[in-house]
């Protein structure tokens, strides 16, 4: 189960626009109607893809998050807002969405299990996770990550009715700046307000560019997408 997010994390994260937008373009083409996006906080990569949609479902288990979802949505009759786990929601959807969840997840492998059976033939579960554990850092902790990913999590896992459709790195730059906070801001748990200025208005820019001539093959964070098929 998902542990309860940190309300300063979900405020200044909401502030990372271009970072968020960036996300969105790169997966734009895997959501569908009857979408699901699974812990969804405030609504921050919702308000990004909403637009091209009818039929959106929201869950999140934290309360706090639950309530924000509820009133961020209200007037969005297309927008259902549910506080329920995966496995609960008696319904299939073309698109499930794991942005920056399925680290809150200790049961992962389950968790990923149950979303492909949620799934309609041919549809996308899409999976946004920070990567190497070797970065593995207070703020993890403190947001209630229980790990960073290694590529070779979704490479060696292969899950039943699926194949993997895009598998890559994310966020260059992103790597080196987190290193360098690291080293030099030990004790800090969540960057300030600042600092994710600098990296999503200055430094993102730079790092969609270098992602692309670097063909996806390092980052902060890793990408997956799974199609379900039928065996």
């Amino acid at each position: 189960m998902m542990k309860a997010y940190p309300e300063t994390a979900s405020e200044r994260f909401e502030k990372a626009n271009l970072w968020i937008k960036y996300t969105i373009f790169k997966i734009r083409k895997y959501l569908k109607d009857d979408i699901l996006e699974v812990g969804a906080g405030w609504g921050s990569f919702t308000k990004s893809y909403m637009n091209n949609l009818n039929s959106i479902t929201l869950t999140d288990m934290d309360d706090d998050n639950f309530n924000i979802l509820n009133r961020n949505f209200v007037n969005e009759k297309k927008i259902k807002v549910l506080k329920s786990l995966t496995k609960d929601i008696n319904q299939k959807f073309n698109s499930i969405i794991y942005l920056n969840v399925l680290e809150h997840i200790e049961e992962d492998k389950l968790e990923i299990e149950t979303a492909l059976e949620k799934l309609n033939n041919v549809g996308y579960l899409v999976i946004l996770v920070p990567a190497h554990q070797k970065m593995y850092s207070k703020l993890d902790k403190a947001v209630g990550h229980f790990k960073r990913y290694d590529i070779d999590f979704f490479k060696t896992n292969h899950f039943k009715n699926s194949k993997i459709v895009k598998l890559q790195f994310l966020d260059t730059l992103g790597y080196t700046l987190y290193q360098l906070n690291k080293i030099f801001f030990k004790n800090e748990i969540y960057p300030s307000n600042f600092k994710i200025f600098v990296w999503d208005k200055i430094f993102t820019p730079f790092t969609i560019i270098i992602d692309y001539f670097t063909r996806y093959k390092f980052g902060k964070n890793i990408l997956c997408v799974y199609q379900k098929i039928d065996q």
